[in-house]
């Protein structure tokens, strides 16, 4: 992207966590929408053969969370692994086979999500150590400044296409746009943790509660309106907030595909670019390597 940015005074530090299992408890079954018990898996550990650029539904899971799901034991490492690390940021395994693999951070839940390449994913595994090399949180538009950028990293910014126009606005492609009554679970949080759910976006809803979102993909980039995401989430009519799609199948009701959020600020700041090609999978890829 072609914009200035203060990240040479960006700071960059190391964090650890490790892969970690998915929970549960005795009782076994959540609720769907329409009364329906139901048992399956989603979040945490090593969710193989979901990537960036792969649909964010059609699958027998709830919450699904692709590739790695990283978190640390200390509850207070832990949330500044939640807060610090950024969407693009470089991951390495510590132990286990796949030690000196890389992958890329692609996005917030539960847990910071990893994307490594199906041959080094499927050497990983609930306990492996891996290190972030975070950082992104404190990066600036100087020349937008009514744009507050959120968990995006200064090499991803860098490369995806856009940048600042002639007239002041900020070009930014996106894969898809979503209304604002399509935003679920997640308002109300700060947005540096976790992300926002997004209803509508499941085949075979119908004309009457289909919102055109059944095309989602994990690692589009998104516009979500009526969404001001700058110290928070919460509707706000005329702001915009740009997002990834990190997160998948869910079935609890209010919940959905979620995305994390990169930059949020005014409409009018904002000149927004349709293309199918804005996805993560453009830029980083899973075996590590930057993006064409």
């Amino acid at each position: 992207m072609n914009v200035t940015t203060n990240a040479a005074a960006l700071v960059r530090q190391v964090l650890a966590g490790e892969v970690w299992p998915p929970l549960g408890d005795r009782h076994v079954y959540r609720t769907g929408p329409d009364g329906q018990p139901f048992a399956l898996p989603g979040m945490g550990g090593m969710t193989l053969g979901v990537h960036c650029g792969d649909p964010a539904t059609g699958y027998a899971s709830d919450h699904l969370e692709p590739g790695a799901s990283v978190r640390h034991r200390d509850p207070g490492a832990n949330m500044a692994l939640q807060f610090l690390t950024c969407v693009g940021n470089e991951v390495r395994v510590e132990s286990g086979p796949a030690a000196g693999a890389v992958g890329h951070v692609v996005g917030q839940h539960a847990y910071v999500l990893v994307d490594f390449a199906d041959p080094v994913a499927e050497q990983v595994t609930t306990g492996d150590a891996v290190t972030v090399t975070a950082v992104g949180q404190g990066l600036a538009l100087p020349g937008h400044p009514a744009i507050v950028v959120k968990n995006c990293a200064p090499g991803l910014l860098a490369g995806m296409p856009g940048g600042t126009r002639p007239d002041g606005r900020l070009e930014v492609h996106v894969a898809t746009r979503i209304p604002a009554e399509a935003v679920g679970a997640g308002a109300g949080m700060v947005s540096e943790y976790a992300n926002t759910d997004l209803m509508g976006a499941y085949a075979g809803l119908g004309a009457d509660l289909s919102l055109g979102l059944e095309g989602l993909r994990i690692g589009d980039l998104v516009a979500v309106a009526g969404a001001d995401h700058r110290f928070g989430r919460g509707y706000r009519p005329g702001f915009l907030t740009i997002g990834v799609i990190s997160t998948g199948q869910c079935m609890l009701f209010g919940h959905g595909p979620g995305p994390s959020s990169l930059m949020s600020g005014p409409e009018e700041a904002f000149a927004l670019v349709d293309n199918p090609d804005a996805n993560l999978a453009s830029w980083l890829h899973g075996d590590g390597q930057p993006g064409r």
